[in-house]
């Protein structure tokens, strides 16, 4: 089982000064589901390279069993320190792709022509795409073959606008997830509580909607592999 994990390459949380980037409980809680079922990792993002953590992420209070299994795991840094270029990489080398948020992919994986290709080419080869948080961003601007938006009449999720609106970063962010898969034409669900574990899937789509949905998003993507 060969996996692809694209990671955002973008550090600049809009105007406001700070930095964002990847959130760090939404790749390593997957990189381990995955790793722990014997796939075979590689780790992508547009610049290559190290990818901007978000500084929010490594945080004591964002820490969990999975960060800290990282933090003292020197062969996973150093995957992680050394990610192949997203303009290099061929969907026929995969099984699937998982694509961990933060809110760094807003600004760089939405419209970009090699994210865009490469879900083109899973989708078209039945292969199943994931996305958790923010990183349903990169599905909104990929068409399918009859030229619509591949999220129209599709069941998905990302975070949430009251989530967004919880970590206060609405006007800071270049777009509300939930507001731009709805004008897209996907049905949007969710958790009944911000920031509870909530995943879903829709064919060859799976999403999850928040940092909680790490995990569980993960594992339902090797439920999908598995069949």
């Amino acid at each position: 089982m060969k996996l692809l994990m694209v990671l955002t390459s973008h550090d600049a949380l809009g105007d406001t000064g700070n930095k964002t980037g990847f959130w760090l409980e939404e790749f390593a809680a997957p990189y381990y589901v995955f790793k722990d079922a014997g796939a075979e990792l590689t780790l992508a993002s547009p610049a290559g390279g190290q990818p901007p953590v978000d500084p929010n992420s490594t945080q004591p209070d964002a820490l969990t069993e999975a960060t800290r299994r990282f933090d003292d795991d020197p062969e996973a840094q150093r995957q992680l320190a050394n990610t192949v270029a997203l303009s290099t990489i061929n969907a026929e080398d995969f099984d699937a792709v998982f694509y961990p948020g933060g809110h760094g992919p807003l600004w760089d994986l939405t419209d970009n022509a090699d994210s865009k290709r490469l879900i083109q080419a899973f989708l078209s080869a039945d292969k199943p795409v994931a996305t958790v948080c923010h990183a349903p961003t990169v599905l909104l601007n990929v068409v399918g073959d009859d030229g619509k938006p591949i999220v129209a009449g599709r069941r998905v999720t990302g975070f949430a606008n009251s989530e967004e609106e919880a970590v206060g970063l609405s006007e800071a962010v270049p777009h509300l997830l939930q507001d731009e898969l709805v004008k897209r034409g996907a049905t949007y669900e969710r958790s009944a509580d911000d920031f509870a574990p909530f995943e879903l899937r829709d064919g060859l789509l799976i999403t999850g909607q928040n940092p909680a949905s790490s995990a569980s998003t993960a594992k339902l993507l090797l439920q999908v592999l598995s069949k």
